[in-house]
């Protein structure tokens, strides 16, 4: 159970939704994850009362199209599932919203399964196998 974060600049609805949309597709494409498993915290900045910094660290060159997406997820992925993770969010988030890849910025956190309650103040993933969530 991936818990999502995705912070955009002046992008509106629809585009974060799409934004959103790409990010879990690609979860589920490459990661596995179960299609009704979709936990995502979508924020909008309006550049006024809230705004996103970037800059072109890297050689990467950023811009307003800017969507900073951070997954927190149960530790167990090789570097190569990862590496497809980051490949297909960008190109998704291209296909569905626009969003050039450059403009895709993506962090993993992961951490244990005694680290997660989905409700009912217990640890559910305490006795499921790390590879399904």
């Amino acid at each position: 159970m991936p818990l999502v974060r995705i912070d955009t600049l002046r992008a509106g609805p629809e585009r974060l939704a799409a934004i959103g949309r790409a990010v879990h597709d690609a979860l589920r494409e490459t990661l596995g994850i179960p299609p009704d498993d979709r936990f995502q915290i979508l924020r909008d900045h309006d550049g006024t009362s809230g705004t996103l910094r970037y800059d072109d660290y890297l050689g990467v060159s950023r811009d307003e199209g800017i969507v900073y997406v951070a997954i927190t997820l149960r530790s167990g992925r090789t570097p190569a599932r990862k590496q497809a993770l980051y490949r297909r969010i960008a190109e998704l988030a291209q296909a569905y919203a626009g969003t050039e890849p450059r403009n895709v910025f993506v962090a993993l956190t992961e951490n244990e399964s005694a680290d997660w309650s989905l409700g009912e103040g217990m640890a559910q993933y305490l006795d499921v196998p790390a590879d399904t969530a």
